[in-house]
Order: C-alpha cells, then sequence, then structure tokens
C-alpha cells in the first residue's frame, strides 16, 4: 500500500509539471479523438450514467448517505472513513485552484456535451471523488459482506464505475486524458493511506 501511494503521488507530480509545460497536449487531443469517433448512443448513455453520480446534487447528497447507512449498520469505524474518503471532493477543488487549466472547449476535433461544470480541468473532481468514495465502499464491501457471490458483484459493481468514469470525462469532452490520469493516480494514493490509517485504527478496536 505504501508503494501505491508513493508511486500515485509521483506520478500525479510527473503529470502536473508536463501539462505546465504543454507536453501532454499532443497525446491528449489522439485520445480524445480516437475516443469521441466511437459514436454509439447506447456508448453514450453509459458514459452519461457513468459521469451522474459526481454531479450536484447527487454529489453533495449521496456520500455522506453512505456513511449514514454504515452508522446505522454499526459499520462506525467505516463510516468515519467514508465521510474521510469523500475529502477526495475538497482536494480536487483546492488543486483546481491553484493549476487553473481551461477545460476542453468544443471545436471541429473535440464534441463537448452540456453539463453543469465547475472549477478548471486538473485534476478530474469525478475521477478523484470517485476513486476515494466508491473505492472505499468497495474495500468495506470486501471486508464486511459476507455471501461470497453478493461481495463479488458489488465490489464488481463499485469498481466498474470507477474505471467507468474516467472515460466518460474524456468522451463527453469535460476532461482530458492527462487530467483524467492524474486522478486516478492522486486518488489512489489517497486511498492507500485512508486504508492503512484504517487498519491501524481498526486493530486497536476503536469505534466498535
Amino acid at each position: 500500500m505504501i508503494g501505491i501511494g508513493v508511486a500515485g503521488i509521483a506520478g500525479f507530480g510527473a503529470l502536473a509539471a508536463s501539462i505546465r509545460r504543454s507536453e501532454v497536449a499532443a497525446v491528449d487531443q489522439t485520445i480524445t479523438s480516437r475516443l469521441q469517433a466511437i459514436h454509439s448512443p447506447a456508448l453514450e448513455r453509459a458514459m452519461v450514467l457513468a459521469s451522474w453520480f459526481g454531479f450536484a446534487p447527487q454529489s453533495r447528497v449521496l456520500p455522506p448517505a453512505y456513511a449514514a447507512v454504515l452508522w446505522v449498520l454499526q459499520c462506525r469505524l467505516e463510516a468515519v472513513f467514508q465521510l474521510a474518503a469523500w475529502g477526495t471532493a475538497p482536494l480536487a477543488t483546492v488543486i483546481k485552484a491553484f493549476v487553473r487549466r481551461p477545460r476542453p472547449s468544443a471545436g471541429e476535433e473535440l464534441r463537448v456535451v452540456a453539463a453543469p461544470l465547475e472549477g478548471s480541468s486538473f485534476p478530474s473532481g469525478h475521477v478523484l471523488t470517485y476513486v476515494g468514495v466508491y473505492g472505499w465502499l468497495a474495500i468495506v464491501a470486501q471486508r464486511l459482506v459476507r455471501p461470497p457471490r453478493l461481495r463479488r458483484l458489488v465490489v464488481a459493481a463499485l469498481t466498474t464505475l470507477i474505471a467507468a468514469v474516467g472515460p466518460s470525462r474524456i468522451y463527453l469532452g469535460h476532461h482530458r486524458p492527462s487530467d483524467v490520469a492524474a486522478s486516478y493516480l492522486l486518488g489512489s494514493s489517497y486511498l492507500a493511506a485512508l486504508f492503512l490509517a484504517y487498519r491501524r485504527i481498526s486493530s486497536r478496536g476503536a469505534l466498535r
């Protein structure tokens, strides 16, 4: 876990530095063009659905609701850490305020689906928040859901949502691939640190 955290932060830093020097613009454009070249109503609906959880008001209601459910189920430590996992949302906001990377703009080679977008482009708030919130839920499900089939189903659904949100942000034209990749890297580091803290505290029997 420590290795994942260090590698994620290092990768995020490298990408942040590269966008400052505009070194990834061509790669971003190539990936975006190829992804958006796939014209499919079903795919577009799937991409819109994958991003839906990250827009307000649901993005402000669902994460604390997950924590509340865990608390009611007597998973109090997990509930507290669920709120901590939601810290990826304000983290994204803070980084956006410093980087101020303009969002992609629609043109001949880029399609942007209308949406209530906030903040600058780097990093992707959707991706960073999903990795924290739904990544933590996947960890909780893996540890606490007893029936094996149900556990596998829940974990698979959550990891699929996390995996899908990145491509959805690119496909809809709301972010560049480098925004998304950086968010996955930083989110993985955040989640790894969260899990290490949880494992240490749970071993002491706190909030049980």
